[in-house]
């Protein structure tokens, strides 16, 4: 009180500056109530739950509950940061999934309406940021330099990925004894992802044959394939024709970045929309014969994380603290949608701001969402594994390197999306002579699983992107990041 009365009173401090204090000071305050409420109601539910103490359950802890949602809103609204209103779009999205399953169903369409509108951006800007790379500085052998080097490193860590999903699943012995049950709901919807299914090329399925087919299908990779090969024409082009195609090229991803950032605006909602849908989809009973496959699956993630790609970061001398800073909000996105292709445009502006150069931000990203998937690589070793031993199935050392050596192949060259995973993990089991029908029963609980792979594999592509940047010299992290008004990053300016 002291203080505040020094400041209101000292000559020295403007009005703006004494309001800004005091408006700090208020945030302080809720913030300090809101990590107040969120821990009594976390105690007063366990304490009814698995306590058994009467008073605990019902009344209070609705009240406490919707206190501290209601604190999260004001924080939000206060803070004007739009990786805090996803966290607080999750929360309350948990909320509506939980207690009004049936308006939680309906809300899906919020996150597709995102996810289109997503779709949208990724070609255009991909192709734009490419070919300004590329044809921009006309330094064709750099493009090849950073294929091979990005190969090589997508390569390695998901090949770690894999023997860190087998020792997780063999040390945990999550599938001996697990009921493998395969709901109505569950049949129907492998049926369904199976039914979509296509012979895979690995090598083929690389190059577009109609770019216009390309972008509709949303291929990311034909898409960045495409595009080197158009900005490799037109650094070859010698006339004043190249500097008009270079000018639109640019203006269109500039207007592209500024799209992402219209786009961003409605992140919450679809946040909100998809955590709801599926927290009410799913529910919690699911849980119990599968639980321990989940718990295995986040705890192999979380020492892939900090076992891995952790120590490359320190290796590489990265600024941890604003490397997390950068990649929240995609990250963020990504786990809330389970969708990797949404937190690509934002990614891709986020990781330029940080100090990452534009050309290669715009190769390596897309590039990893095909390559460099290690999220998913991991979980597809361990599902395989877990639904070997629920089948009673002991593979040796030998079957379990021979199925890494198959993932190796089948993981690679397919989109980060929902479903992809699933077709994998069944081809796999079915080369390994097991039932795939076994696979069906984990769709139970595959939209947790996927958040989580799906988090890592975002994490894991911002990371090879900075990795290539300081492989070729040019990481640039001396700068600040800069913020736009409503404290969130800024849409990266032309080079």
């Amino acid at each position: 009180m002291l203080r505040k009365a020094y400041l209101l009173n000292n000559p020295y401090f403007s009005a703006p500056l004494t309001a800004e204090y005091m408006k700090n000071i208020g945030k302080k305050q809720i913030t300090t109530a809101l990590l107040v409420g969120m821990t009594l109601s976390v105690l007063t539910w366990a304490a009814g739950k698995y306590g058994e103490i009467a008073f605990c359950q019902g009344a209070l802890f609705s009240v406490l509950k919707y206190i501290t949602l209601g604190l999260l809103l004001t924080v939000a609204v206060m803070r004007k940061n739009l990786t805090f209103w996803i966290f607080t779009a999750m929360a309350v999205g948990i909320e509506i999934g939980a207690s009004f399953p049936e308006i939680a169903l309906k809300l899906k369409v919020l996150s597709d309406i995102f996810l289109r509108l997503i779709k949208t951006i990724i070609a255009p800007l991909i192709f734009a940021t490419l070919v300004v790379g590329i044809a921009g500085h006309s330094n064709i052998k750099q493009v090849g330099r950073m294929g091979l080097k990005s190969i090589l490193y997508f390569e390695l860590v998901t090949t770690v990925a894999l023997v860190i999903g087998l020792v997780a699943i063999n040390l945990t012995q999550a599938g001996k004894g697990a009921e493998m049950k395969a709901q109505t709901t569950q049949v129907e919807k492998a049926n369904k992802l199976l039914e979509q299914n296509h012979t895979h090329d690995v090598i083929l399925d690389i190059f577009p044959e109609n770019i216009a087919k390309s972008v509709a299908d949303n291929q990311v990779l034909q898409i960045v394939v495409f595009s080197i090969v158009f900005g490799i024409g037109l650094a070859m082009v010698k006339t004043a024709r190249k500097q008009i195609m270079l000018d639109f090229t640019e203006s269109l991803s500039e207007v592209m970045f500024k799209f992402t950032d219209l786009v961003m605006l409605t992140a919450p909602f679809a946040v909100g929309g998809a955590i709801a849908y599926s927290v009410a989809n799913l529910g919690f009973d699911v849980l119990k014969n599968l639980l321990m496959l989940v718990g295995t699956l986040y705890a192999a993630l979380v020492v892939f994380v900090l076992g891995i790609l952790l120590p490359i970061a320190l290796l590489i001398k990265l600024p941890i603290k604003r490397f997390l800073q950068t990649i929240s909000e995609p990250v963020s996105i990504a786990f809330a949608t389970a969708s990797s292709e949404a937190a690509l445009p934002k990614a891709m502006e986020n990781l330029e701001r940080f100090g990452v150069p534009r050309k290669i931000v715009a190769f390596v990203l897309p590039t990893g969402y095909s390559f460099n998937l290690d999220g998913t690589t991991l979980y597809l070793s361990l599902a395989s594994v877990f639904i070997a031993q629920a089948s009673g199935i002991d593979l040796s050392i030998g079957e379990q390197i021979q199925m890494c050596l198959i993932l190796m192949l089948t993981s690679k060259g397919v989109a980060g999306v929902r479903g992809a995973s699933f077709l994998i993990l069944v081809s796999t089991v079915s080369s390994l002579g097991l039932d795939p029908q076994k696979a069906f029963a984990i769709l139970a609980v595959d939209a947790l699983m996927d958040m989580a792979r799906t988090a890592v594999n975002v994490t894991g592509n911002c990371l090879a992107a900075a990795v290539v940047a300081r492989w070729e010299g040019e990481l640039d992290t001396s700068g600040e990041l800069v913020l736009s008004e409503n404290n969130t990053l800024a849409s990266p300016q032309a080079h």
